[in-house]
């Protein structure tokens, strides 16, 4: 029998291999020009239509019927929302009672996994992890592949600096190195060895561009930004998932400076299509087409359609646009048949990548399908990167992990027992009786050894006095008490912006109610965004940002809990003090008047009512046991252009429990011609240490990492003064130093 270690490890191996960005194919670029040159205006035009196709796998309806028509008439390339083998062949089937019978592409938002859910992405990217990170993308593509999927709308890669942002839990935080990590991790782990292999799914990085600065935190906003901004910090983690392979792109909803994204030819002729040479296509998001005109930017559908066709948008996701308008766009003279054959192009070469032409099918075996969605490696995998996900952010005298010689363990709170709020948002599995809860995992973990009393303690808006009392009862009766507080699952996610991001209902005044027992508590916080709960921070003993882990949840922080796993998340995002400080992010510029924690210090630039600093830092998160940094070295101390300088420390576990240390390297650009961060992300590494163990680390800095966008936007290093900065968190700097760069 394997031992999980064993099993994990069989799973990692499978996703380690890199894959280089996807280059075309001669061979398929001749099949789709032989294609081409046999399609129809129509037939064309079809390519470039998608539909949310529910109603086909339904009871037949008027609408079902002429989406099959449109469908057997070679008028929709592609169609979203209809999974599982039966209903995919069902439909495909369809398609191919069309003309030239080219095959329909089926896509999904499986955005955190399919029939097993993992931890959402902002969970996964605490984990600092790249290849659980990929393990994770790459198991919700098997299982969606098995499933009939060809193509998912992910990974979501925008930035985010504003928790108000519901959009936040869907990506990598507020960073772009780390963002662009992650966001080659899941490009490679979605797409696996080859696209078209039964196990991989093309990946879709959004949204394009800037969706994470709305105005506000409000969905579906404006965004005002200079050049500067979007080049240096939103984006790279697309350029990274553009340099993976990403087989799609898709526009985001939000105007960049005036202009939609979605008709927005500087993203998508100039940067996306022309700098980077992108051969892949490019998908609205649901009707962005159309909401042109809400926008004032276009008159009518049909003007939409001209611009979003014009400016780069190769498929309308069911807005009706493209069909309706585009014969006549073209006939009018207004749309060159030229670039309607290079979006159908980029669409058709996919569709030959995935082997489509060869076996329509192919992805269409039930037999394959049940063996997937039931193979319990994907559990195992789904426990482990939960663990790594959670981020340890208090811990006062070390009262965790817990003693197993407890009697009476008390699980207090309203998601105590929450099994759908652990699913998350984008929960494609809606069967959640499967997942386990927090109460499930505790109860599990001490298998009837010590007794776990409950109390649910009110729900997530409200706690009743008696609700409160019947907590505070079985709290006293309790040797230690885990209380699960937090977001509901309706509360982070898309159109889920929050104007206060403070704990919700009056759940800190449940564990106020609780912790005045006495008996030592344990907050495990579940949510989908950094949230502010300054009292808990304050008094609690013992904190943990759980996050929605998904299907193994509750044995995930059990494990934590209970010291099976040592925690070693750190956060990916700021958590603020206050509403006032948002946006907040750790990379911020100095000033002419910089803040100095001097008290009452005036014309500084500071806050008279709140402090500068977060309540917790980007990088922040503990561990059971310690880690020691010394003898940071430079294998020189001045380079020149085009050279590279080599940084090495020495890292050891000095407490009592092995673990794993993700050692991050921040840089500063003393003096530039663009003022640069106080401190940027430029290396990590997950270590793992037995007590008492020391590794030597070495990173390397090259040119690249030195350079920065000009004012010109040109990617330039320049001579000076550069500070090397290691620590154990972006407020926690062990060692510094700095070396020169000159010409």
């Amino acid at each position: 029998m394997f031992s999980k270690r064993l099993l994990l490890g069989m799973l990692w191996m499978s996703v380690v291999l890199d894959v280089k960005a996807q280059k075309q194919d001669p061979a398929i670029t001749q099949k789709v020009d032989l294609l081409l040159n046999r399609m129809t205006l129509e037939e064309k035009i079809g390519q470039l239509n998608q539909y949310s196709g529910k109603a086909l796998t339904g009871p037949a309806t008027a609408k079902s019927n002429d989406l099959q028509t449109e469908i057997r008439n070679g008028w929709v390339g592609s169609v979203l929302n209809v999974k599982g083998t039966k209903n995919t062949r069902e439909v495909q089937s369809i398609a191919m009672q069309s003309r030239l019978k080219i095959p329909l592409l089926f896509s999904l938002d499986v955005i955190h996994g399919y029939y097993t859910t993992f931890p959402i992405p902002l969970a996964e990217a605490a984990s600092w992890d790249m290849e659980a990170i990929k393990l994770s993308a790459h198991l919700a593509a098997r299982e969606a592949a098995a499933s009939g999927i060809h193509w998912t709308f992910a990974p979501m890669v925008d930035i985010a600096r504003d928790p108000r942002w519901g959009r936040i839990m869907e990506g990598a935080g507020e960073d772009p190195y780390l963002g662009s990590c992650i966001a080659e991790a899941r490009v490679r782990g979605f797409q696996g060895k080859v696209l078209g292999d039964t196990d991989a799914v093309m990946a879709t990085a959004k949204h394009f561009a800037a969706y994470g600065a709305a105005t506000a935190g409000r969905d579906y906003s404006g965004v005002e930004m200079s050049d500067h901004e979007l080049w240096q910090t939103y984006l790279p983690p697309f350029r990274a998932a553009a340099k993976a392979g990403a087989a799609t792109f898709m526009n985001s909803f939000n105007t960049l400076n005036g202009i939609p994204a979605t008709g927005n030819s500087y993203l998508l002729r100039n940067i996306l299509k022309g700098k980077w040479h992108y051969t892949g296509f490019v998908v609205s998001d649901w009707n962005s087409i159309g909401e042109m005109v809400t926008w004032g930017y276009a008159n009518d559908v049909k003007d939409a359609a001209l611009k979003a066709i014009t400016a780069g948008c190769d498929i309308d996701m069911e807005g009706g646009a493209y069909r309706k308008n585009l014969i006549s766009l073209v006939k009018e003279g207004k749309v060159p048949v030229a670039l309607i054959n290079e979006a159908v192009k980029r669409i058709l070469y996919q569709k030959y990548q995935l082997g489509l032409f060869d076996d329509p099918y192919k992805f269409c075996d039930e037999k394959r399908e049940s063996l997937v969605l039931n193979d319990k490696k994907s559990r195992l995998a789904a426990r482990s990167v939960a663990e790594k996900s959670i981020v340890l952010l208090k811990n006062d005298g070390a009262i965790l992990p817990l003693n197993t010689n407890l009697k009476t363990i008390a699980v207090i709170g309203p998601l105590a027992k929450a099994k759908r709020d652990m699913a998350a948002a984008w929960n494609v599995n809606q069967d959640t009786t499967a997942v386990v809860s927090l109460y499930d995992g505790i109860s599990l973990a001490i298998r009837g050894r010590q007794t776990v009393l409950y109390a649910k303690g009110g729900s997530v808006m409200h706690s009743s006095q008696q609700d409160i009392a019947e907590a505070v009862s079985i709290a006293s009766q309790a040797d230690i008490v885990v209380m699960a507080l937090g977001e509901s699952f309706d509360m982070s996610g898309e159109s889920k912006s929050r104007a206060d991001i403070a704990l919700p209902g009056n759940q800190e005044d449940l564990f106020e109610a609780v912790a005045a027992t006495g008996k030592p508590v344990i907050v495990t916080i579940m949510g989908g965004r950094p949230l502010i709960f300054n009292r808990i921070a304050n008094k609690a003993q013992s904190i943990l940002y759980t996050w929605w882990l998904g299907s193994e949840a509750g044995n995930a922080i059990a494990d934590v809990i209970f010291g099976k796993y040592n925690p070693s998340g750190k956060l990916p995002v700021s958590f603020p003090r206050s509403m006032g400080q948002i946006p907040i992010f750790y990379s911020q510029t100095n000033t002419g008047r910089p803040y100095n924690n001097e008290p009452e210090k005036l014309y500084l630039s500071s806050y008279i009512d709140e402090q500068n600093s977060p309540r917790y830092a980007f990088g922040y998160g503990l561990s059971y046991t310690t880690f020691g940094y010394s003898e940071l070295k430079l294998d020189k101390n001045i380079i020149f252009a085009n050279d590279s300088v080599t940084i090495s420390f020495s890292l050891t576990n000095t407490g009592r429990y092995a673990g794993e240390e993700v050692a991050q390297l921040y840089l500063r650009d003393e003096v530039a011609s663009v003022v640069r961060p106080l401190k940027e992300l430029k290396k990590f590494i997950k270590v793992q240490l037995q007590p008492g163990e020391s590794r030597i680390v070495h990173f390397v800095l090259g040119n690249d990492d030195l350079s920065f966008y000009d004012a010109k936007l040109n990617w330039i290093v320049e001579p000076g003064v550069f500070r090397i900065m290691i620590g154990s968190a972006s407020d926690d700097i062990r060692a510094s130093t700095a070396f020169t760069l000159k010409k």
